[in-house]
């Protein structure tokens, strides 16, 4: 099953994907944690996550690029977020795909997809301001936005979640 779960900051998306993991029983679940550490604030909250996670028997996985090198056994549940640290990295890290982003994070979706039991992902929902920015962030903000699109057509369920409610737009609403 994949599992894409969208919001705004601080909508308590983050806390609903956890415990939608959590509620599919004792299994063997991972984090996949996409923000990069680029000072010690960053270091500190990674520190603060993984703390908080480690309770509710996540292992955390560091994966900034390339969601292919990664393996998990068939039985795992997996937690991807999120998705707007792993296309920023993807596009700005030398190691990155850069241009091919929107292929190579869709590629590395399906990939986990056919590996584990659930694959749930985190995304942000960043469209609503109307605010025109520069050309970097009008591209950014395309290639995030036609792979949240793509995951949502292909995913089994799609949530949102404004102010800590899951709002069901696509799947079974009895596992919320």
């Amino acid at each position: 099953m994949i599992h894409l779960i969208t919001g705004g900051s601080g909508s308590g998306k983050s806390a609903f994907a956890e415990n939608f993991l959590v509620n599919l029983g004792e299994t063997k679940r991972f984090y996949i944690a996409t923000m990069y550490p680029f000072d010690e604030e960053s270091h500190q909250r990674i520190r603060r996550h993984r703390r908080m996670r480690s309770e509710k028997n996540f292992t955390t996985v560091e994966c900034y690029t390339n969601l292919k090198k990664l393996q998990f056994p068939s039985d795992s549940n997996v937690l991807l977020e999120c998705m707007s640290n792993l296309v920023a990295n993807e596009i700005y890290q030398e190691e990155g795909a850069g241009r091919l982003t929107v292929s190579a994070v869709l590629a590395g979706i399906r990939y986990l997809a056919d590996m584990v039991e659930n694959l749930v992902i985190v995304t942000n929902e960043i469209f609503s301001d109307g605010m025109d920015y520069d050309e970097e962030t009008a591209r950014y903000q395309e290639y995030l936005g036609k792979i949240n699109e793509s995951i949502a057509a292909f995913a089994d369920r799609v949530t949102e979640v404004v102010y800590g409610i899951p709002i069901t737009i696509k799947g079974d609403k009895m596992r919320e």
